[in-house]
C-alpha cells in the first residue's frame, strides 16, 4: 500500500471513533463482534502502516469568491468539499444543491468558516450563502456553482467537516493511531476500533431525552472519547439503505447528523 493510501486511511481513524459509536449505540447494543480482541486471522485488505500524518481539509480565502460578507471556497471540489463563511447580524445557512435536492447547514454569523461534503456524487452543485429575513425566509447573499468531479466516490468522507470536525491534534486520532499501532491490515485496524468501542461507550439516554424532538445536533468526537458515551442520531438507521457500499467508516459521521438537513 502506498505512502498516499495510508494517508487517507489514518485520515479516517479519527472519524471511525465517533462514528461507529452511533452505530453501535442505536444498532447493536446487545450483539458483540466475533474476534474482538482484533485478531487479524479473520480480517482483510491491504496491509496497514500508520503514516506520519493525516488528511485535513481547509478553506482558502485566496481561491475563494463572494460579495455581500460572503464567501465560498469551491477549489477543493474534487476532493469532495466545499468551504464558506459570512457576516452577519442574522442566522445564516448554506445551500447546497445538486439535481433538484438540496442540504442545508448553519453557519456561524461571525465569519468562522465551515466545511461541508459534497455528498451526492461527481456533477454541477450550486452553492449559496443564505440570510435570514423573518420567520422560515431566507434572502440569498451569494451563490455559485461547481462541477465537482470527485477523486473517488468516498472523497467527501475522508476529510473533516461540518459533522466531524478534528485535527492532527484531536484526542480521537490519538486513540485511533494507539488502537491500530498492532493491526496487520486495514480490517484488522477497524475491528480493533469497533472491538474498543463496543466494549468502552454506552448509549447517552440523557442526551436522548434532552434532544427529543429537536434538530441540528452534531457530535463532537473528542467530547464523545472523554465522556464515552454515546450521543443520539435518529435519522442514522434509516438513512443506511442510501449507501450501496461501506467505506472505511467515515460517512456513518455525516450520514448521522448530516441526512436529516436534507429538504422534502
Amino acid at each position: 500500500m502506498t505512502e498516499e493510501r495510508n494517508i487517507r486511511f489514518t485520515s479516517i481513524m479519527g472519524f471511525i471513533l465517533a462514528c461507529l459509536i452511533c452505530v453501535l449505540a442505536l444498532s447493536a447494543c446487545g450483539e458483540s463482534a466475533q474476534a474482538s480482541d482484533g485478531s487479524s486471522d479473520d480480517t482483510s485488505g491491504d496491509p496497514f502502516t500508520a503514516p506520519a500524518e493525516i488528511e485535513l481539509s481547509s478553506f482558502n480565502t485566496a481561491t475563494a469568491t463572494g460579495s455581500n460578507s460572503a464567501s465560498i471556497d469551491t477549489s477543493s471540489a474534487s476532493k469532495g468539499y466545499v468551504g464558506a463563511a459570512a457576516t452577519s447580524s442574522s442566522r445564516l445557512k448554506l445551500q447546497v444543491t445538486k439535481d433538484g435536492q438540496s442540504m442545508h447547514y448553519d453557519m456561524p454569523s461571525d465569519g468562522t468558516p465551515i466545511i461541508v461534503p459534497l455528498d451526492m456524487g461527481s456533477g454541477t452543485y450550486t452553492i449559496a450563502v443564505m440570510q435570514n429575513t423573518s420567520g422560515s425566509r431566507y434572502v440569498e447573499l451569494y451563490s455559485t456553482g461547481v462541477n465537482a468531479q470527485l477523486e473517488s466516490e468516498q472523497a467527501p468522507y475522508l476529510v473533516p467537516n461540518i459533522f466531524c470536525n478534528y485535527d492532527a491534534s484531536s484526542a480521537v486520532v490519538a486513540k485511533a493511531q494507539e488502537l491500530t499501532r498492532d493491526a496487520k491490515n486495514e480490517g484488522d485496524a477497524l475491528r480493533l476500533i469497533y472491538s474498543w468501542i463496543e466494549h468502552n461507550v454506552v448509549y447517552d439516554n440523557a442526551k436522548a431525552e434532552q434532544l427529543s424532538g429537536k434538530s441540528g445536533y452534531i457530535p463532537n468526537p473528542d467530547e464523545t472519547l472523554q465522556t464515552q458515551k454515546a450521543s443520539p442520531a435518529k435519522s442514522l438507521l434509516a438513512t443506511f439503505h442510501l449507501m450501496g457500499y461501506i467505506t472505511l467508516g467515515t460517512w456513518f459521521g455525516s450520514m448521522a447528523a448530516g441526512r436529516r438537513f436534507r429538504s422534502p
